[in-house]
């Protein structure tokens, strides 16, 4: 008996620790991601590690070897250059949520009459996510462009490192009003607060917010099973609530 005790310790091996799901998120994304990643983890038991910036900032991360297994882009190009250049799984790229552009300020009325708050003055600073790493800063400057106003505003403008960082300088009164993603401004944190202009779409280019499976996570079941959910209903209620369109 005593021996057989004995054989049966020598050969048990302590459960796998469960996989970790290693997810890039752009910053717009962000608290979504997190509603979506805690509804997974109680379906799957599997834990997500959540890592949040700049589309670009993230990419470059990704392209110098930062251990993620998904990528949440705010546009399609990064995940496009990412399966193009084999860094990504080719055919796991998926288009998983559509963004829409809004001007917030946490002044309410100031923004009652849509964009005439840009062309009157009563605007000072304004605050864009930065347009080289960030597609929301990007589509802010195609917006100004489109209204004939970024020549005239660009001296004004402040520039955060991520979407985020653009309303936190709203929000902080740091400038009059940022340009952000719809779902920051519909979070609970801000939702009923200021005042806020949804830009018309055809302001800007469509922001495409691609996800990709990266070529790391080749052999992560947990990685692909993230992938699967966030195109399934439950994940894609949150991503319509949160304010965005579904592909």
């Amino acid at each position: 008996m005593r021996l057989a005790v004995l054989l049966g310790m020598l050969l048990w091996e302590p459960p796998a620790a469960a996989e970790t799901v290693r997810v890039a998120v752009a910053a717009n994304f962000l608290p979504t991601a997190k509603a979506i990643a805690a509804q997974f983890e109680a379906r799957h038991d599997t834990p997500v590690l959540i890592s949040s910036g700049s589309t670009g900032a993230l990419y470059a991360q990704i392209r110098h070897g930062a251990p993620y297994d998904v990528f949440l882009a705010a546009d399609a190009r990064s995940a496009t250059l990412l399966e193009r250049d084999g860094l990504a799984i080719a055919g796991s790229r998926f288009t998983y949520a559509r963004g829409r552009l809004v001007l917030w300020s946490r002044r309410p009325g100031l923004l009652q009459d849509g964009a005439a708050a840009l062309f009157d003055g009563r605007i000072g600073r304004l605050a864009v996510a930065n347009p080289r790493t960030a597609p929301y800063g990007a589509a802010a400057v195609e917006t100004l462009e489109h209204l004939g106003r970024w020549r005239h505003l660009a001296g004004e403008v402040v520039r955060g490192e991520s979407v985020s960082q653009a309303l936190q300088f709203a929000a902080t009164g740091n400038v009059d009003a940022a340009f952000v993603a719809l779902a920051q401004v519909r979070h609970p944190a801000h939702r009923g607060q200021g005042s806020a202009w949804v830009v018309p779409a055809d302001h800007y280019r469509p922001i495409e917010q691609q996800a990709v499976l990266l070529a790391s996570a080749a052999d992560r079941p947990g990685a692909r099973a993230f992938l699967e959910f966030l195109r399934a209903p439950a994940a894609q209620a949150l991503i319509r609530e949160a304010g965005y369109d579904l592909p």
